[in-house]
Parts: C-alpha cells; sequence; structure tokens
C-alpha cells in the first residue's frame, strides 16, 4: 500500500490511511494463497505479529488471520533475539546470502510485505522478480517513501494494472537492468560514488 505521493507510511507510522474493503479482501487472500512463503523487516514483522494472532483479528478477519498465522514466515532484523509468532524464523545476519539462498534453493514463491528497508536490499541485490504497488487514492504530503535512496536508478517495467472499485489502482512492475550507453557511463565515472551500505539494519 502507498499513497500518490508514495509513502508507504505516514511520518509517525500512521497506515490509518489504508483504503480496504471486501474486493481488497478478496484480493488479499488470493495472493497470500499464492505464496509460499512470507518475508518480513523488524518493524513489519512486529506490527503483524502483534495482530493477527489476537481474538480481535481472528474474529474481524478470519481467512486473513488463519493465512497470515499458518504461512510459514522469515524475519530480517539484527536486534530481534527471538520470535514467538507461529511458523516464524528469525535470520540475524548474512541477510542478503540468506535471502539470495532461499530463493534459489527452496523454488518457492516469496512475497516481502511491508518492510521498505529490507525490500529496498532485494532490489538493490537484484533478488526481486515483482514489485506489486497498491496506490491508494490519498495524498499525506509528509511520510516515509516506499524507495529510499540508492546507488543507481531503478528501471521499472509495467507488467499489468487492476482498477479496484474503491479507487485503489494495483500495479505490477518488473525491475529492468538496462546496458548504458556512452554518455550514461561517461556521467557515471564523472560523478561521485555513491557507496552501497555494507549491511543493512532492520
Amino acid at each position: 500500500m502507498i499513497t500518490l505521493d508514495g509513502f508507504f507510511e505516514g511520518p509517525n507510522r500512521e497506515i490509518d490511511w489504508h483504503n480496504v474493503d471486501e474486493e481488497y479482501n478478496q484480493f488479499a487472500a488470493e495472493m497470500l494463497d499464492s505464496l509460499d512463503l512470507l518475508w518480513f523487516g523488524r518493524v513489519t514483522y512486529e506490527l503483524m505479529a502483534n495482530y493477527w494472532p489476537t481474538a480481535a483479528a481472528v474474529t474481524d478477519d478470519p481467512i486473513i488471520a488463519e493465512k497470515m498465522n499458518s504461512k510459514p514466515k522469515a524475519v530480517f532484523s539484527t536486534r530481534l533475539q527471538n520470535v514467538a509468532w507461529s511458523n516464524s524464523t528469525l535470520i540475524k545476519k548474512n541477510f542478503i546470502k540468506e535471502a539470495s539462498k532461499m530463493k534459489h534453493t527452496t523454488g518457492r514463491e516469496i512475497g516481502v510485505f511491508g518492510s521498505a528497508i529490507l525490500g529496498n536490499a532485494l532490489v538493490e541485490a537484484g533478488l526481486v522478480d515483482e514489485i506489486w504497488v497498491m496506490v491508494n487514492p490519498v495524498v499525506l504530503r509528509l511520510g516515509r517513501p516506499l524507495f529510499s535512496d540508492g546507488a543507481e536508478r531503478l528501471n521499472l517495467k509495467q507488467i499489468s494494472s487492476r482498477m479496484f472499485a474503491n479507487g485503489n489502482v494495483l500495479i505490477t512492475y518488473q525491475p529492468v537492468v538496462r546496458e548504458k550507453n556512452f554518455w550514461q557511463r561517461l556521467f557515471q565515472a564523472r560523478r561521485p560514488a555513491m557507496k552501497r551500505p555494507s549491511r543493512v539494519e532492520v
């Protein structure tokens, strides 16, 4: 979920602007059915782990709650010491190496939920095949952008879109690796080098 101006949460981590209805819930259920493994950064994991196992979640949204609680999950965090949410695995170091191993050896469909820091690191490492962006019809003007500063421009190819009755628009992209032309290589050679982070803190 992002706003029209590109934020995935408000300046105080607000997500009360999420535009959710029955059509969206049906989409969410179908999406979860298509995934074998869920990946989270620490903040999103704690948010989910503190809600979906509760009686309120099971009562208000039993279908999604059952899927979220039963799906295998991995959380990437240097700060967490343990995880209690059912079917969760904690990855504490070598995030990119471990993510690459899971992606290329399990053959499972993996989805990253929220978790912008983790998501950006995975995109930078070339481990993301598709980016699903659900644009909500709201402008926050302040907040945390989905895409953080990176070493290089991210080129995308749109492969599908879907409009929801409530005004949401789902756009699916694939990252595109483009060969640089002469002028792009020359410009990049003259720019000060931007250092990639040596590790991801989540």
